[in-house]
């Protein structure tokens, strides 16, 4: 099977890939909100941090709790997903895999914010993105503790809850701007990224430490962060939020060299720069 987002109209290719972009942002929609749903009505078994004894395990260290409730938000989207494109390939965080023959491929990160999540902290999310190969087409990253849905498709802009969202350059120099940071579940490396953040603080406005990747992006893209920066990020983490962020006009590096993984910046227009730069110099005083 090819799909129209390939194939498009040989008389009219242009309005069938966005035809087909919109109706696989659509979906995307949908899924989300059903998935915020299904965590919103679950928040009250682990708020203030309480884990049910069976719905608990770990990740890479005790720090990184995983619960029942990512694995069932997962299985939600996925059988969503498929139930309407069942030809789509699938990459989960939570281990959802598949392969599909449409060329098509979901990133989902179920639970964005597992820690937020599990102290009843309001900032978690939902993130899906469609991609092509390594190209993200559509992106959508929800928060269901506000309702904010950001979306985003490839040539066709992003948005906030139905409103354009567009950057413009920054006249900000960059020791006026806010930047956002998120940091590893691993002790030793947590380390490295504080001295890191020691060298950054005094060159920026401020700090903040949200706790989920996927919504830092969309902060970035809406103007509530000039800027974010963050290793150890995996592809679910970043798919959605990338693309909305660049379809807002911003900018995204994976910046090499730094730690084991690439650092993700996310700028507004001309701050990119100057926050490169940075990094790059803190890295070197703090090696």
């Amino acid at each position: 099977m090819t799909d129209p987002i390939l194939a498009g109209d040989v008389n009219r290719p242009e309005l069938a890939r966005t035809t087909a972009h919109l109706d696989l942002l659509a979906l995307a929609r949908d899924v989300a909100a059903a998935a915020g749903d299904l965590l919103c009505a679950r928040l009250p078994e682990v708020a203030g941090g309480r884990l049910l004894a069976d719905g608990a395990s770990t990740k890479s260290s005790p720090t990184d709790l995983v619960t029942d409730i990512d694995r069932s938000s997962e299985e939600l989207i996925v059988r969503s997903l498929l139930s309407a494109r069942p030809d789509d390939g699938i990459r989960g965080e939570e281990g959802s895999a598949k392969d599909g023959s449409s060329g098509v491929t979901w990133v989902i990160d179920p639970l964005d914010g597992t820690i937020n999540y599990l102290y009843g902290i309001p900032t978690f999310s939902v993130s899906i993105a469609a991609c092509l190969g390594d190209r993200g087409i559509v992106g959508v990253v929800h928060n269901p503790s506000t309702g904010e849905m950001f979306t985003a498709a490839e040539g066709l802009g992003a948005s906030l809850d139905g409103h354009e969202l567009r950057l413009h350059a920054s006249r900000r120099p960059l020791g006026e701007a806010l930047v956002g940071t998120g940091f590893s579940y691993r002790a030793g490396n947590r380390a490295a990224q504080a001295r890191l953040l020691s060298v950054v603080l005094p060159a920026v406005r401020d700090i903040r430490r949200a706790g989920s990747a996927a919504l830092d992006l969309c902060a970035v893209a809406c103007g509530r962060l000039d800027a974010y920066y963050e290793s150890e990020l995996k592809p679910w983490d970043v798919a959605a939020g990338d693309l909305i962020v660049r379809e807002a006009g911003g900018s995204v590096t994976a910046l090499e060299g730094l730690f084991e993984g690439p650092v993700f910046v996310a700028a507004a227009p001309g701050l990119e720069a100057p926050l490169l730069e940075l990094l790059q110099r803190a890295s070197s005083e703090t090696a």
